[in-house]
């Protein structure tokens, strides 16, 4: 899913996002909604589908990793998190049932339940005590996501979000008490935030034993391509990650030989495409020179041209997971692309 944090893929025309790149669902992020342009502004519009022109799916998280990471800002407690805006200072309080409120309002079909994302390094104690926190907290979600209808006449839905940092015993308890709600979706949070990968790989498997096989799986907030495809091997249907658009705006590319960096001089003088393999992930067979020369000179349009096809290249790589997954011979593809993906160009 390409980030639409604030009801836009940073540098990238909606149109684009449908035709070019070709992406079936994109995310927004409730924290920032809510602060900018404002609930009040979205529900005038009819929701974010109406505000934005997107017609396809829109999944919004709950706004929960961005409160947490407010850090010196927040105060944490039973009910709710109190936290100041980083726009202007102003002071929030969220609670499970705001949030609920909150993503009704914005409209999106898919709403994550209000969880606290605890950070990698976290000790057993502090991550126990953020799971009760975040278990207590779903009850509430659900509770208020059943009282509430949708406000636009179209269906939402609610996934909870197994945590338990990285904590085998967690993880599981998590994940039993996340299945027992019979959600048709679950997420997976509070991976990839300072924890090697190799840990995320393991707490991933661990969930993954656990939630249904016939539910789509979210792995929040992941992640490089490697990561992507080891996540798919250990059974995750569904991602999103901003670095596809953050990385291309600063000149990295993704491609399926290897990932580049078009600042470098090696490139002023390459005229061939930017993927190796062939492939073109935007409308022009844009040269590698000129790419290079566009960033050199600072130019918008080097930004534009490298998100696209950055966000581009993950949908074509999940698009080949899927045919190499009906082809059952997944594996052996992953395998190769890994060893590619890897490499620096």
């Amino acid at each position: 899913m390409p980030v639409g944090t604030l009801g836009s893929v940073k540098g990238v025309h909606l149109r684009e996002i449908k035709d070019d790149i070709q992406a079936q669902i994109i995310l927004g992020n409730t924290y920032h909604l809510y602060l900018r342009p404002g609930l009040d502004v979205l529900e005038k519009a009819g929701g974010l589908h109406k505000f934005n022109g997107f017609d396809r799916p829109m999944l919004t998280d709950s706004g929960g990793f961005q409160v947490f990471s407010l850090t010196g800002i927040r105060k944490l407690s039973d009910e709710g998190c109190e936290f100041r805006s980083h726009i202007d200072g102003s002071k929030h309080f969220f609670t499970p049932e705001k949030v609920m409120d909150i993503e009704r309002t914005i409209g999106a079909d898919i709403m994550m339940a209000f969880d606290e994302c605890p950070p990698g390094t976290a000790d057993y104690g502090y991550a126990r005590k953020s799971l009760t926190l975040t278990h207590n907290w779903l009850r509430r979600c659900i509770k208020r996501f059943n009282e509430t209808e949708p406000k636009y006449g179209y269906g939402q839905t609610l996934f909870p979000i197994v945590q338990g940092c990285v904590y085998k015993d967690l993880r599981q308890e998590s994940a039993k008490f996340m299945k027992d709600f019979g959600a048709e979706g679950y997420a997976i949070g509070g991976l990839a935030v300072g924890e090697p990968a190799e840990v995320m790989y393991e707490m991933i498997e661990v969930v993954n034993d656990i939630l249904p096989q016939d539910r789509p799986r979210y792995l929040m907030g992941v992640g490089t391509p490697v990561n992507i495809l080891e996540g798919i091997e250990r059974g995750v249907d569904m991602f999103d990650c901003v670095m596809p658009t953050r990385n291309g705006r600063n000149a990295m590319l993704f491609t399926s030989e290897g990932i580049m960096n078009l600042r470098n001089a090696k490139w002023a003088n390459d005229f061939s495409p930017v993927d190796p393999a062939g492939h073109s992930f935007v409308d022009t067979q844009y040269s590698r020179a000129y790419l290079h020369h566009l960033f050199k000179a600072k130019e918008l349009l080097a930004m534009q041209i490298a998100s696209i096809h950055n966000l581009a290249f993950y949908l074509w790589l999940v698009r080949e997971a899927r045919k190499h997954i009906l082809q059952n011979d997944f594996v052996v593809w992953k395998n190769q692309m890994v060893e590619k993906l890897s490499r620096r160009l």
